[in-house]
């Protein structure tokens, strides 16, 4: 049986689709699945399919690259990590991918709004004493960095979690693992030009991956 650690079933081109995509898991023998919030705006429906299937969760938390959004505040996030079936904060993190392009040429002293972000999840995540969703992508030299600053250590008192759809170097992945994380590898892992992230999945140990599907494959580069 295996668990999906990272779906977005709240999507609208999903939610039409959930009875073919459970009885889809169910022939895969996927047993559970983690639905992950990326707005407080989409939390409340992503917490409903939680609490209306037993074999769902859910995370409260803004991706990084959302804007135009309610800014939720620590305490915002730990009220919502109270509630039932809520299990981790996230997804969060940093995203400096192709920035000129795609946030107006802005540069990386530009995205102290993001990293301000990510300092206030994990914050939450701490004191609500559950794991962190991390999304990090172009930008883990300042997601490891913050992470560290904030008290992440992989001790008692750290939140550590996952950092989902990595595809990373073996360096990153090692600092990772070293601050307590696991891993999780997504179906890019199948692409063509993706050996050496096959390279750094035979190389994670087998106890510190998860595993999670691609609800938008058109967003991720081949």
């Amino acid at each position: 049986m295996y668990t999906d650690s990272h779906c977005h079933l709240s999507f609208p081109e999903l939610v039409s689709q959930l009875p073919d995509i459970r009885r889809m898991m169910s022939e895969a023998q996927v047993s559970r699945a983690l639905c992950i919030c990326t707005t407080m705006e989409e939390f409340d429906q992503v917490h409903h399919l939680a609490m209306t299937h037993n074999n769902f969760w859910s995370t409260v938390g803004v991706h990084p690259d959302n804007e135009d959004i309610y800014e939720p505040s620590v305490q915002d996030l730990v009220d919502k990590a109270a509630l039932p079936r809520v299990i981790a904060i996230g997804e969060t993190g940093l995203d400096y991918y192709q920035m000129e392009e795609r946030k107006g040429g802005r540069t990386i002293d530009d995205m102290d709004w993001q990293r301000n972000r990510f300092r206030t999840h994990i914050r939450a995540a701490q004191q609500a004493q559950l794991p962190l969703v991390i999304h990090t992508r172009a930008s883990s030299d300042d997601t490891l960095r913050i992470l560290k600053e904030e008290g992440e250590a992989g001790d008692a008192s750290s939140a550590g979690g996952v950092f989902h759809c990595f595809t990373e170097t073996q360096a990153v992945a090692k600092a990772a693992l070293e601050l307590g994380f696991y891993i999780s590898f997504s179906g890019i892992l199948t692409f063509k030009t993706a050996q050496d992230l096959r390279d750094v999945a035979a190389w994670v140990p087998l106890d510190r991956i998860l595993i999670e599907t691609l609800s938008s494959p058109s967003a991720i580069p081949r």
